[in-house]
């Protein structure tokens, strides 16, 4: 029997994306990208046990996305997160769905798949690009991190509404994603705190908080659901739990540190791998068209409201948010699944959704990476 090659090319993609991105100063996420990109067109193809850890990865980023968002600060500046959020969902929602139904001539039901794909912004790139230039405890990181939030909360509504029929499974995982969630803020503190639990090289925290996402992606896949949104309020309500003692601070370090050391990144090279540079190109055309639509439509949405309410990193806000992958994917393959969008309109969108979680985070690096400051304003335009 010939020996498993592919498991050593993907610890070889992962350790030389790590290089590339110290070297260049950029995302790491840009590049497993980009590479998985390349590895796919080259006939690499992700195996079963890689699919399910990137599932996994994208969840995992999720949670600890939610983790690290400041609720108090949340609570203080709700306003300014819904606004960004909402309008970062709606504008890219109706602009890529009048774009595809009367520019690109697609069906209603294709229309409203590239509309709903188009208009989430990625969890998993704003918090690795906020993890990776130590803008997570930001003010304007946390803004950031909740209207993400906001704006795929209306993605998934958006969805479930058009297309998802529900059932009696769906209700379940509904019921016990709330549950989990409930249960996790009320009852965790009992393993966190547990002296016969601290600073074991077993690890049981870590384990213990594995386990509460494995529940929420069984019972999604039970309910023909998906995990991201429970994930990420079940790290919202879990982040007090977070900063009480240096014991568990430590333990969200500890679980950084598992994520993005190989999990994670198999999340961002199997999405590279599943674009395909054929189909896009062939239909290079509406490729650009729908990216402009896109970035266009979520600066208008997004710039001006952020400009008033985080002067110093407006531009930082607009075009992280701007940015897509994780929800916008599963939006695609269940549209090609479900027969609404063939294999060459999957591909345009899925080419569309890479390039906007690569473009913008790599102008964003570059050019707008606000300072380490409190910078975000009140209702009425003044620094608190």
């Amino acid at each position: 029997m010939q020996p498993d090659i592919i498991p050593l090319i993907a610890g070889l993609i992962i350790f030389v994306s790590s290089l590339i991105s110290l070297k260049l100063g950029l995302s790491v996420a840009v590049i497993e990208i980009c590479i998985g990109v390349i590895a796919g067109n080259l006939g690499l193809r992700a195996e079963e046990w890689m699919v399910y850890f990137a599932g996994f990865g994208g969840i995992l980023l999720t949670f600890l996305a939610g983790a690290e968002v400041d609720t108090k600060l949340f609570r203080e500046k709700f306003k300014e997160s819904f606004l960004i959020g909402f309008f970062s969902f709606l504008t890219p929602f109706v602009a890529a769905f009048l774009f595809a139904y009367f520019i690109a001539r697609w069906s209603l039901p294709a229309s409203l798949i590239a509309g709903v794909a188009l208009s989430e912004t990625s969890i998993a790139v704003v918090y690795s690009v906020l993890q990776e230039t130590n803008l997570s405890g930001n003010a304007a990181g946390n803004i950031l991190m909740a209207a993400t939030f906001v704006t795929n909360t209306f993605t998934a509504i958006a969805l479930s509404i058009i297309f998802i029929k529900p059932t009696i499974y769906t209700v379940i995982f509904i019921a016990v994603s709330i549950g989990v969630i409930f249960l996790a803020t009320a009852l965790s503190r009992y393993v966190f705190e547990n002296p016969a639990l601290k600073g074991k090289v077993v690890e049981p925290e870590i384990k213990y908080l594995f386990l509460l996402l494995l529940v929420l992606i069984y019972f999604a896949n039970l309910g023909a659901g998906h995990a991201i949104l429970p994930a990420f309020a079940l790290g919202l309500f879990m982040s007090g739990h977070f900063s009480v003692t240096k014991g568990t601070m430590a333990v969200k370090k500890r679980l950084r540190t598992v994520a993005f050391a190989f999990i994670t990144p198999l999340f961002f090279i199997v999405v590279g791998m599943k674009v395909s540079l054929t189909l896009v190109t062939a239909s290079i055309g509406l490729f650009a068209a729908f990216f402009l639509v896109k970035q266009a439509a979520k600066f208008v949405g997004v710039y001006f409201i952020a400009k008033k309410y985080v002067p110093d990193g407006h531009m930082y806000i607009t075009l992280l948010i701007s940015t897509g992958l994780t929800f916008g994917l599963i939006a695609a393959i269940f549209g090609l699944h479900s027969g609404f969008i063939d294999d060459a309109q999957y591909s345009v969108l899925t080419g569309v959704l890479i390039a906007s979680a690569v473009l913008p985070t790599f102008v964003a690096q570059k050019w707008y990476t606000p300072r380490h400051t409190e910078d975000v304003v009140d209702a009425n335009g003044e620094t608190p």
